[in-house]
């Protein structure tokens, strides 16, 4: 029985994968619509607000505004912003960003890596810009706008700085878009304004816009990417394959986003009132996430204001909790999150003592299998008496193999007989089943462990583990080819294991079990090198438990 456990539990991680990478949360009022995107909109957003002035972020002198007015800068110019955490580009064309460094993460582990880069956008595409108008003004986004500073930069010590683009429109609107940059957090304060300078009142919304092409995943990459909202306390989450056609979702937004394997740009409105989002996918592969804010009547020389926070950085639990935006709703694992959140945090604060993520997944598979050991004697137990009954087994099997009731009768009898419960050695190990499946979601989806060094050749825990490097392909392996030490030696403590359990009575089964080691290491052979260490270590405690409770029973 147990055996055939084993076997089911091979075929669960499989059909677990698969269920992982497709697995959608399901997605409120979703309306697919391609035409008259915009006028479906505005009727989801009727409701009227006031914004409320602001006192975080000065505007410009009221001098700046008049001497803007008959200015209109007719080239491209780039603001450089450098902060301890980021680099980015601005433009002052359609005051976007062009480019966002991230000074505290690779690409790769190696000493010349450059710096992640969060925009992934050719052509002179912006990959985020907010404005205020109507539908007919919506596209024309790309006006010159004046700088209040040609660069910024921060150093560790330095206060905050602001970033002001002013702009008079052809229809008379007047915007000033100020960004507030900190040195110590990824978080940039927007400040928009709008002066309506005509003799007519203007109608139109704010529109926050987030695009970004998604990059190639590796072949054995599941986590999450595409568009992101919280939407009434609740995420949603859209892959990118899923946005054939236009998504549309209203209510009371709390931030917009879009997310790859370990990073995200985001949009919080400061005034989470009823709103509108719009995902879509261009026909070049850009993913676009649009936040819509309320219709706001702007009459003649009336000023209204708006504050809204950009988050570009890394989906790290910690940081995005620091930010009180409830961005920390971002990192989901899934199905299994109310398993894998606890288990998360015992991660990161044993992590805190040991300063090393490998050591930290060995302390949290011994406190796992310190919890779940009452469970895990019995099963041994449980598998000991079964051993013992074999033979008895056996020839009840070759005595009724042609009348398979009969068998299963007498098979009954006899586990009746001896007191044997055959689940007894099933059901403590289908209760470990959902830990580990939350494990596999952490260790493949948490940023704490990318990059993250173990020992020796094992330099990354988010990659799989290799050692040397060759130059020809192994079959059932991805590149970067090389030995598999951890996954092979998981092998092995799987053979040993077999060794030390009773031998099932059915030869077929038999053959199928001297094959599950092979299988397994097929299996985890493209899998994060911090899973198949997780999987050794409850491998080698399991091979210790088993050895103590046969030498106690034959005492």
């Amino acid at each position: 029985m147990e055996k055939r456990l084993i076997l089911a539990f091979a075929l669960s991680f499989l059909v677990m994968i698969i269920w992982s990478y497709l697995y959608v949360p399901k997605q409120r009022q979703n309306i697919s619509s391609t035409e008259g995107t915009q006028e479906e909109a505005k009727e989801v957003i009727s409701e009227s607000f006031t914004p409320q002035a602001t006192t975080a972020l000065v505007p410009p002198a009221p001098e700046a505004e008049t001497v803007m007015e008959n200015m209109n800068p007719p080239e491209e110019k780039d603001i450089l912003v450098d902060t301890p955490l980021y680099s980015a580009i601005f433009s002052n064309k359609g005051a976007s960003i062009k480019s966002f460094r991230l000074k505290k993460y690779w690409v790769t582990k190696e000493p010349d890596s450059p710096n992640i880069e969060l925009i992934n956008l050719k052509d002179d595409k912006d990959s985020f810009w907010i404005n205020f108008g109507n539908t007919s003004t919506f596209e024309d986004k790309k006006d010159f706008y004046r700088v209040s500073e040609e660069s910024i930069t921060l150093t560790d010590r330095s206060g905050p700085k602001d970033l002001t683009f002013s702009n008079l429109r052809s229809d008379g609107v007047a915007i000033d878009q100020t960004f507030r940059f900190y040195p110590d957090r990824y978080d940039i304060d927007i400040l928009i304004e709008i002066l309506n300078n005509s003799e007519s009142r203007f109608e139109g919304n704010i529109k926050a816009c987030l695009k970004n092409l998604p990059s190639q995943k590796k072949k054995f990459s599941y986590s999450f990417t595409g568009a992101a909202l919280l939407l009434d306390d609740e995420l949603n989450e859209i892959k990118t394959k899923k946005m054939k056609e236009d998504k549309l979702l209203s209510g009371r937004i709390g931030w917009i986003a879009y997310e790859d394997d370990y990073f995200m740009s985001a949009v919080i409105p400061e005034n989470q009132k009823e709103g509108s989002f719009i995902g879509r996918l261009s026909s070049s592969g850009i993913v676009e996430v649009v936040y819509i804010a309320p219709s706001n009547i702007v009459r003649p020389l009336e000023k209204i204001s708006s504050e809204f926070t950009l988050y570009m950085g890394p989906r790290d639990l910690e940081i995005l909790k620091k930010s009180g935006k409830d961005l920390d709703q971002a990192i989901n694992f899934g199905f299994w999150d109310i398993i894998a959140k606890p288990l998360h945090f015992l991660l990161r604060y044993f992590n805190r003592f040991v300063h090393n993520y490998g050591v930290s997944i060995i302390i949290l598979t011994v406190l796992i299998k310190i919890i779940f050991w009452p469970l895990t004697h019995k099963s041994f137990k449980s598998m000991k008496e079964m051993q013992k009954i074999q033979p008895l087994m056996a020839k009840i099997r070759e005595k009724y193999k042609n009348d398979r009731e009969q068998m299963q009768r007498e098979l009954m009898g006899l586990y009746k007989t001896y007191k044997i419960n055959p689940m007894g050695g099933c059901l403590p190990i289908l209760i470990q089943i959902p830990v580990f499946f939350a494990l596999y979601r952490i260790l493949a989806n948490s940023i704490e462990l990318r990059h993250a060094p173990f020992i020796l050749w094992v330099t990354d825990l988010s990659a799989p583990d290799r050692l040397l490097n060759f130059s020809f392909s192994i079959p059932f392996m991805s590149p970067p080819y090389g030995i598999p030490v951890l996954t092979l030696l998981m092998g092995a403590s799987m053979f040993i294991q077999q060794k030390m359990s009773p031998a099932p009575g059915d030869p077929a089964q038999a053959k199928v079990m001297m094959y599950l080691p092979i299988i397994f290491i097929v299996m985890f052979i493209n899998l994060p090198s911090g899973l198949v260490l997780y999987w050794l270590t409850n491998n080698i405690l399991s091979i210790m438990q088993q050895y103590r409770i046969l030498k106690r029973t034959a005492q």
